[in-house]
């Protein structure tokens, strides 16, 4: 059952994102044909009106099939006829809806806690080795040169530290101090040297505003998260071997579910949505952002690239995405094996 619901979680975030795709593309004025959850086989269709509404065997992706994106079209409402403007509006949507469901989940999280965390130390734990170089009262301001809104910020950049020594920019009675070696304890998990995170943080009482303030700061950092964790890959930090497909991503949110948490459940669910979100705009070809890459070059030069010579670039692109999956998804099913 947990399976199950992990399944319709993903569904429905690629839902939402298609969903982007589709009311914008309405918006415009671009004729419709296909609005389709799921890849391969077709289990079910509707059409109503002009657009197919389908639902497809695989639940790894979904799609938004437009007049004339793709193909030669002669149609006064193919999405070629748009404006470069509102084209880069309806290929961005489907990122901004996901960012949008990250952000309304993380909402529901910071509605759920009873204080709000901020960015000041308030204790430390017995023996706390950051405590010879932090005090009760400081107000972090960076961790290794990266800024501090929240204290989520301070979490994910002592976890993502593997020995235990990291700078940290602190307010001090008002007078801000740079501390160049702040050492930390740390511990085995996974293979990899973690921080023991050794001190708490201190919580403020909420109100309307500080909610949704802190929502928005809690939703950026994910979404720095994520841009720190492709340049780690893209950097060597961590391999091919370490980063998880639609089955992985399936297998994490049905322990989620298993865990019968739902703050573990929702936390997944955010954090999953800003990753799709993010990537969908990293200027990739077959990717949104390598579209929206390739309008903005047409905004500059005042005239479109060829639509044969990008949508042989895409087609490429997509071949190496999908070669990509498959090595991901050969990786989440050794991992389920192997139960690493």
């Amino acid at each position: 059952m947990s399976v199950v619901i992990a399944v319709l979680l993903f569904g429905f975030m690629i839902f939402f994102h298609e969903l982007g795709h589709f009311a914008t593309a309405k918006w415009a004025g671009v004729k419709v044909n296909e609005f389709s959850i799921g890849m391969g086989p077709q289990i079910f269709s509707k059409t109503v009106g002009e657009t197919a509404y389908s639902l497809r065997l695989l639940p790894i992706g979904g799609f938004v099939a437009m007049e004339g994106e793709d193909e030669e079209s002669d149609d006064d409402r193919r999405f070629m006829a748009c404006p470069v403007w509102k084209r880069i509006i309806i290929t961005s949507a489907g990122a901004i809806m996901n960012l949008i469901l990250g952000f309304a989940v993380v909402l529901v999280l910071t509605c759920g806690q009873p204080l709000l965390g901020t960015t000041t130390v308030a204790s430390f734990s017995e023996g706390a080795s950051s405590a010879n170089y932090l005090m009760a009262g400081d107000t972090i301001l960076a961790v290794n040169e990266e800024k501090a809104g929240c204290d989520y910020d301070i979490v994910y950049s002592l976890v993502r530290d593997t020995d235990g020594v990291v700078s940290m920019d602190v307010l001090r009675n008002g007078e801000e101090l740079h501390l160049e070696e702040v050492i930390f304890d740390t511990r085995e998990v996974n293979g990899m040297q973690s921080i023991v995170l050794d001190f708490s943080i201190l919580g403020e009482e909420p109100t309307f505003g500080g909610r949704i303030s802190y929502s928005f700061r809690w939703t950026w950092s994910l979404v720095k998260l994520v841009w720190r964790s492709l340049g780690d890959i893209i950097g060597g930090e961590f391999g091919i071997s370490q980063l998880s497909g639609p089955i992985g991503v399936t297998d994490t949110i049905s322990d989620a579910v298993a865990s019968t948490n739902y703050k573990g459940i929702l936390l997944v669910l955010a954090v999953v949505t800003v990753n799709l979100g993010v990537f969908n705009l990293l200027p990739l070809p077959a990717l949104d952002g390598g579209r929206i890459f390739f309008m903005l070059i047409e905004l500059v030069r005042g005239k479109p690239i060829n639509q044969k010579v990008e949508g042989m670039i895409h087609t490429v692109g997509m071949g190496l995405l999908f070669l990509l999956m498959i090595i991901v998804a050969y990786n989440d099913i050794a991992r389920l094996i192997t139960g690493g």
